[in-house]
């Protein structure tokens, strides 16, 4: 797939464009200059099915103490691009900021489209101001407006113009991976030892990313999606904060498997409910227990004690010990995330399910309410991602939470779900009852 960024100095509404273009609003945007840090990646699909990848980026000379690891990432991140988008504020008119990332652009030897961002209506376009942009050295400038949609849709052609067209744009769906955990546990570090390069801001400062980072790689042949998201503090107290919470609440939900990143010197009810918003999503949760390189050997029995205790509700989540710094264990990572992700998708037909059904009777026999026992008439696996199961029975109030959990027992063990959340619906035959249970 053909990639394109947008580059500019902080506040000329790259992230708009971005939104705009994409075609919802993925990147967080703000009267303040300095929100996008990091290197955000979506896909455009253009009207006639040709798709690229978009890349925003932060804010150039910025002049604020982030401006030397924001140009480094943006520096890699222009390696594999095909076409830069550099804008500019069409109505604020140039600034030295804007000339320094013009000389920088210039020596990334880079495809640069000059892009006039902002310029709602039509009379802006004929600003003085404007007609300095000339002296930037790359032609003309292309007028948009994000907010109004002026010019986005002639933006998209005279970027496929520039672009060659490849037949290769389609691919194997991704799997797509939300990085989730409380801030400061090494999320922005592990996703770059696994993508073997920064393409995230690492900083030891809670808090460094502020927006979901979706960035795309291949491991063992199968494409993934990592979202780097923020971490999700208890009580946000800035807009800014409390969105980037929404942006990490959403990732879990648009993400096929969030990875849980566990700092295993600090270990409390964050985990516990940063892992609930992913399982009442239905996703699977891998647990990633970080920094296990600072573990001392006579402490491993200690730290994974406390770990069996503090995160006792995701006893089924897989655990894998990892290390970011000496990229220990990423391997069994991806590859314990493949092993859910496909577990997740697993389908059981209705004939081998209602099979199973006999045998758990069986075995143990279903409750008795003063001589009217609880049937089990039929049942049929109703959807993948969460897996989803449907009993018909002849009261759902007869559906004790022992034998649920009896049932939901032999599901993991006998039908292979073991790793992954599903979920239980309980149907009386005549459909006026019904139980839902994750």
């Amino acid at each position: 797939m053909r990639s394109v960024a947008i580059v500019g100095r902080p506040n000329v509404g790259k992230s708009s464009l971005f939104n705009r273009l994409v075609g919802r609003r993925e990147a967080i945007v703000a009267d303040q200059a300095g929100v996008t840090r990091d290197v955000k990646e979506g896909v455009v699909t253009c009207d006639d099915g040709t798709r690229f990848a978009l890349l925003d980026t932060g804010g150039l000379w910025s002049g604020d103490r982030w401006e030397a690891s924001i140009r480094g990432a943006v520096e890699i991140a222009l390696r594999g691009v095909d076409l830069v988008l550099f804008c500019i504020d069409g109505r604020e008119g140039l600034s030295p900021a804007d000339f320094e990332v013009a000389d920088w652009l210039r020596r990334q030897d880079a495809d640069v489209m000059l892009i006039a961002t902002k310029l709602d209506d039509v009379r802006h376009e004929e600003a003085p101001d404007l007609m300095e942009a000339y002296g930037l050295g790359f032609g003309e400038p292309f007028p948009t407006s994000a907010v109004q949609g002026r010019g986005t849709f002639e933006l998209e052609e005279a970027i496929l113009a520039r672009l060659e067209r490849d037949d290769e744009d389609v691919q194997e769906d991704a799997i797509t991976v939300a990085i989730v955990g409380r801030p400061n546990a090494g999320k922005s570090s592990l996703v770059n030892a696994l993508l073997g390069g920064e393409r995230v801001i690492v900083s030891d400062v809670a808090g460094t990313t502020r927006d979901s980072i979706d960035v795309t790689f291949t491991f063992a042949g199968r494409p993934f999606v990592l979202v780097d998201t923020a971490g999700i503090r208890r009580k946000p107290e800035r807009d800014v904060a409390y969105y980037a919470r929404l942006r990490s609440e959403m990732a879990m939900r648009r993400a096929d498997v969030a990875i849980l990143v566990v700092d295993p010197f600090e270990l409390g009810d964050h985990e516990m409910r940063i892992a609930s918003l992913a399982l009442e999503a239905g996703r699977p949760v891998v647990l990633a227990i970080n920094k296990w390189d600072l573990v001392q050997d006579e402490q491993l029995a200690e730290f994974r004690a406390k770990i069996d205790l503090e995160l006792s509700h995701l006893d089924f989540a897989p655990r894998v010990y990892v290390s970011a710094m000496t990229e220990f264990g990423l391997h069994e990572l991806l590859a314990t995330v493949v092993r859910v992700h496909d577990t997740s998708q697993m389908r059981i037909s209705t004939g081998a399910l209602n099979g199973w059904i006999d045998v758990w009777t069986q075995r143990q026999a279903p409750p008795n309410f003063k001589g009217r026992p609880l049937k089990l008439l039929y049942a049929t696996q109703a959807d993948v991602a969460p897996p989803t199961f449907v009993f018909s029975v002849n009261s759902e109030t007869f559906v004790t939470r022992a034998y649920e959990q009896y049932l939901r027992n032999r599901i993991r063990e006998d039908l292979g779900f073991a790793e992954v959340p599903f979920r239980l619906i309980f149907k009386a035959r005549s459909g006026d009852g019904k139980r839902v249970r994750l």
